[in-house]
């Protein structure tokens, strides 16, 4: 007779994600939970980041060996294997319709498909808390994460950034992560997608915080300001519990504040929603943006933003023939089409070229996977040997110069001998004079 399965019996799970939100989870709601077992975690997104495990050290009681990784792949055949009873999803920007069809694997596999929601995930904080989100990848969160530092630091308050997870390389370093200057980078061993995020708040002159144990992070934190900035990665939810949550929207995509997971879920949860980029975006795109702010967050406050291009050098660009790097994240997963190097090219006279036929090894395989991608260069750089490769690729490229359209500093990461213009971009005034009252009103000034 087949023996009945107690209720207190752990029941076999799954983690789906892609390093970051699904670590975080995992310390925050499965860690000595006696009700969860976990027997792998998925990965996906980011090239070789399933060839590590999951350190028992930080796992808990009921872990004696690490829990290993396995590609996304083979998540049908390891509910076979592992008997996995509960499957959970722990990533972020994806489609309705990608989120359903993995919840259709699962099912037919036999297991259960769960997501957790933003109660059971955020780390709580003694000090005041700003999260700023967004509903796609690319939208203009960190630009308007440092329009608020600047506000709160002009006010006299000490302000800290703590970014979304990023741990792509040794998870037993890397559980909080404190970046102040640029020679962190290297004592941290970051990547060109971590640098990205960083290089902002540094070259303003502000601490961020980073890694994926928010309970260390947040009590590290509370030790050096006075209010919390959290800076949102993709269109993930906040990791810890905000005061007021900030989320920006892109009307260069109308309509994915409404399709993309878990950005509708800040779109319902915002306090204040900014259409951002009107400078350039289509009205019928912004029209409906606010039509959806209408019907499905009619209580949020709205600002219009526009997204102020910043050029060093401008005058190096009319004729040339330019090759634009942009921003990875949000050119790949994230389906912009171009970014603020594009416009800059445009705005002042250059010729973009394709470097598509150009490219090598994975960055000609990023290509391939995102055919959407014509006219900018994504910054892969994951890890040492897909820098060299997008050095390789960016040599290849004919072309007069080279356009930095990422956050992160290309000169610092690259080595070539075209004349690198930086292009940069920081939220509209008016934008920021409105945000100055709503925190005003907010009481953080």
């Amino acid at each position: 007779m087949k023996k009945k399965k107690s209720l207190l019996e752990r029941k076999n799970t799954i983690i789906m994600g892609a390093s970051g939100r699904d670590f975080s989870n995992f310390l925050v709601f499965f860690k000595n939970n006696p009700y969860y077992n976990v027997v792998a975690f998925t990965q996906n997104q980011i090239p070789g980041i399933e060839n590590r495990s999951f350190p028992k050290q930080l796992a808990g009681k009921f872990y004696k060996k690490n829990i290993p990784f396995y590609p996304e792949f083979k998540l049908s055949k390891l509910i076979e294997k592992f008997k996995v009873e509960k499957v959970f999803l722990c990533y972020s920007d994806l489609s309705h319709q990608d989120v359903m069809e993995k919840a259709s694997l699962v099912l037919s596999s036999g297991a259960d498909f769960e997501l957790l929601g933003a109660k059971n995930t955020w780390v709580e904080s003694k000090k005041p808390v700003v999260a700023v989100l967004a509903v796609r990848t690319g939208c203009g969160k960190s630009q308007t994460s440092r329009a608020i530092a600047e506000i709160l630091r002009k006010k006299g308050k000490k302000v800290i950034g703590v970014r979304h997870s990023m741990p792509y390389g040794d998870l037993l370093k890397q559980t909080s992560q404190r970046f102040e200057t640029e020679e962190d980078f290297e004592k941290q061993n970051t990547t060109i997608e971590e640098q990205e995020e960083y290089q902002p708040w540094i070259d303003h002159g502000f601490i961020v915080y980073s890694g994926f144990d928010y309970h260390e992070i947040v009590k590290d934190v509370e030790g050096e300001d006075d209010v919390i900035l959290f800076d949102g990665g993709n269109n993930d939810v906040s990791f810890i519990k905000p005061n007021l949550t900030v989320v920006v929207t892109d009307p260069h995509r109308p309509g994915h504040e409404l399709t993309y997971y878990p950005g509708f879920v800040n779109f319902l949860s915002a306090d204040v929603i900014i259409i951002n980029k009107i400078d350039s975006a289509p009205k019928e795109g912004i029209k409906t943006v606010e039509d959806n702010i209408k019907k499905y967050n009619s209580k949020a406050m709205v600002i219009h933003a526009r997204s102020e291009i910043i050029v060093k050098n401008s005058n190096l660009i009319k004729n040339k023939k330019c090759l634009i790097v942009g921003d990875g994240p949000s050119l790949t997963h994230g389906g912009t089409k171009f970014g603020a190097g594009t416009l800059a090219v445009k705005k002042y006279g250059g010729k973009i070229v394709d470097a598509r036929k150009y490219a090598v090894n994975s960055i000609k395989k990023t290509y391939e996977k995102y055919p959407h991608l014509k006219n900018e260069l994504p910054a892969m750089g994951y890890n040492k040997k897909q820098i060299k490769e997008l050095e390789k690729t960016i040599n290849r490229t004919p072309c007069d110069i080279i356009i930095d359209g990422t956050p992160a500093d290309l000169k610092n990461l690259i080595k070539t001998k075209k004349p690198i213009v930086e292009v940069n971009y920081e939220l509209g005034e008016e934008a920021v004079r409105k945000l100055e009252k709503i925190l005003k009103k907010k009481r953080f000034i």
